[in-house]
């Protein structure tokens, strides 16, 4: 896996990069990089508005997301959506994007200019938070041609970060092995790289069967006994016996990547973005699959498609939670965003009478955003926030599922 996604002529090294091939909440709508924008500004306050506040993405792609951020910045109408100066999240029931605030928590702001009007102080905010920003992308891809100067390229996580780590759809991709529950126990299951025909080899190492034991439940769970392998492709060998027919996929990797990646952070706030489930709901046959082409297929690590198995959330929160010795906040996609200001609602209809063009406008922007919020899509994706040093700067409402 780790050669197929990140090897000379991987997946994500090589050719055009994830945008070719899959739809993630990036290309799916502008109003992804304003709540983001939203988060940025408001960890930003937390922090005391620091000489230097650092937006790091890994997994960064090409850049796709970091270079949204920097367009909004350097453009004050698209700022006056994102960045705000009351302190208070504010919800759009029209367009679903987020609504210029009231007042100002980017700057100390000189008592001359609190008789300025909303719209100039926030351009004033907007320059200041502009100023300040360091963009960095994380990525082992060679940096594009066309990436603007202000955004930095690495393919290592800086250290003493003050700002905001991003993670959006990287953890998936995080490499890991693949076990299947037999009589003889936890085994691993291999792979014929070219071919992706699976076998079982020889029984997990004592880290791994420590990390199963804690976070994935065993066959003798009811979703999880006498259930046969789907797909067909994996066979017993001599020494493993029979299949109870319950695969794994060991998310030790994905743990140590997270508390590296919390581990780098000074002060501030950690956001991971990603498909997942938690321990009670583990897939009985796993998610391991494959994407090429903006179609699903078998995940042969080949490096010709992507590669990628859903996060279980529970571990890498625990993970960084025992790094950073903070709370975490575990919520879904829809939730988050909501509570950024991104809800998905319509326009009203009489906008249509006094503005069509702004009425077409809004309705074309709401039906991004209820894409972005859809359960059954985007909107599924879990976001785990990680302060480090700072409260969580964003609440979200009494009936989200929270882990801390």
């Amino acid at each position: 896996m780790s050669q197929a996604l990140y090897g000379p002529d991987g997946f994500f090294v090589a050719g055009a990069g994830p945008a070719g091939h899959f739809r993630t909440s990036v290309h799916a709508s502008p109003a992804f990089a304003a709540a983001l924008l939203r988060l940025v500004a408001e960890v930003d306050s937390a922090l005391g508005h620091p000489s230097r506040l650092d937006v790091v993405d890994v997994g960064a792609g090409r850049g796709e997301l970091l270079l949204a951020l920097h367009r909004l910045l350097a453009s004050e109408d698209a700022v006056g959506l994102a960045v705000g100066v009351s302190g208070e999240p504010t919800h759009s029931g029209r367009s679903g994007l987020i609504p210029a605030w009231a007042g100002s928590p980017e700057t100390l702001t000189p008592t001359t200019a609190v008789r300025q009007s909303p719209g100039e102080r926030s351009s004033i905010t907007a320059r200041s938070l502009a100023e300040r920003v360091r963009f960095t992308a994380v990525e082992l891809a060679p940096r594009p041609d066309d990436l603007p100067e202000e955004i930095h390229w690495t393919a290592e996580i800086p250290g003493e970060i003050t700002g905001v780590l991003l993670a959006t759809e990287w953890l998936d991709n995080v490499p890991l092995d693949v076990a299947l529950h037999t009589t003889g126990g936890w085994r691993y299951v291999l792979v014929e790289p070219e071919s992706g025909v699976e076998t079982i080899g020889g029984p997990v190492d004592p880290a791994d069967l420590d990390w199963l034991t804690t976070w994935w439940p065993g066959p003798a769970s009811p979703r999880g006994a006498d259930r046969a392998v789907t797909g067909g492709s994996t066979s017993t060998d001599a020494t493993g016996g029979s299949e109870s027919g319950l695969r794994a996929e060991i998310g030790r990797p994905r743990d140590e990547a997270w508390a590296h990646a919390v581990g780098r952070i000074s002060r501030g706030l950690a956001v991971a973005v990603d498909y997942g489930h938690l321990r009670d709901g583990r897939p009985v046959d796993g998610t391991l699959t494959g994407y090429r082409g903006g179609r699903q297929v078998p995940p042969v690590p080949d490096g010709s498609s992507d590669v990628t198995a859903h996060v279980a959330m529970d571990s890498v929160a625990s993970a960084g939670a025992a790094v950073a010795r903070c709370a975490y906040s575990l919520v879904s996609q829809a939730e988050a965003l909501r509570a950024l200001g991104a809800d998905g609602g319509r326009p009203p209809l009489s906008l249509a009478g006094t503005d069509p063009v702004g009425y077409v406008r809004a309705l074309a922007a709401a039906s991004a955003v209820a894409e972005l919020t859809d359960p059954a899509g985007l909107g599924g994706h879990w976001w785990l926030r990680q302060p480090v040093g700072i409260a969580d700067v964003v609440q979200s409402s009494p009936t989200s599922s929270e882990r801390r």
